[in-house]
């Protein structure tokens, strides 16, 4: 049985950001379906479960590797991925129900709020810009930024360091497997708040607590 979460325990709360801070998965697949078709891959957005976690550049030599295409660098394909995301954010994205209730209690109560994303540098500016929540932030960090993206526990361990608390101070708020296992890895305790358009996933049991939404979560450590 999971133990009761007690958020006086920890020091600081590490937040990955596509499909806990914003509902961008389903924005991903449909840029990703585009930007796949214009170099001739046709892929369904199921498929696209299959790289939930990972950066970028490794979503692209994913795909790239089983199904190669000519013409087209990797560099120009994720340019095409990240300026049709970038237009679909920008048409009305919004924070998930309970994210900016749950920053705000956070802050009020004096601890230290990160993030730590596979998303990269240029994504989380323009998300948190776009969604008001700059403000709550003590430290964003991309795993563009390390040798490895999720699930090596580099992009985390770097946000704790930054933020001079120890990993075991750190609670990380995660929505994928991959996501988990990299806080894991850390020696980080882990939420895992699962993706609503995803199947279920029962490997997240990994995961030292699971609720169902950010709203529920925060009604847990109010």
């Amino acid at each position: 049985m999971k133990r009761e979460l007690t958020i006086s325990n920890y020091k600081a709360v590490i937040f990955d950001m596509d499909g806990v801070l914003i509902d961008s998965e389903p924005l991903w697949k449909i840029a990703m379906e585009n930007a796949f078709k214009h170099v001739g891959v046709n892929l369904e957005r199921k498929q696209f479960v299959q790289t939930v976690g990972l950066r970028i550049d490794e979503v692209i030599r994913y795909w790239r590797a089983r199904f190669p295409w000519e013409r087209f660098s990797n560099e120009e394909v994720q340019e095409l991925i990240l300026a049709e995301l970038e237009k679909l954010i920008a048409a009305g994205a919004e924070p998930l129900k309970g994210v900016v209730d749950t920053l705000k209690f956070l802050k009020n109560k004096g601890m230290k709020v990160g993030l730590g994303t596979s998303s990269y540098e240029r994504l989380i500016r323009f998300n948190l810009k776009q969604l008001e929540l700059e403000q709550y932030f003590d430290f964003t960090h991309s795993a563009e930024k390390e040798l490895y993206g999720k699930p090596h526990p580099a992009v985390y361990l770097s946000c704790a360091e930054a933020l001079d608390v120890s990993p075991l101070e750190c609670l990380v708020i995660e929505d994928s497997f991959t996501g988990v296992l990299a806080a894991k890895a850390a020696r980080m305790d882990v939420v895992a708040i699962p993706e609503k358009t995803h199947e279920p996933d029962q490997r997240l049991i990994i995961a030292d607590y699971q609720f169902e939404d950010m709203g529920v979560f925060l009604r847990s450590i109010e």
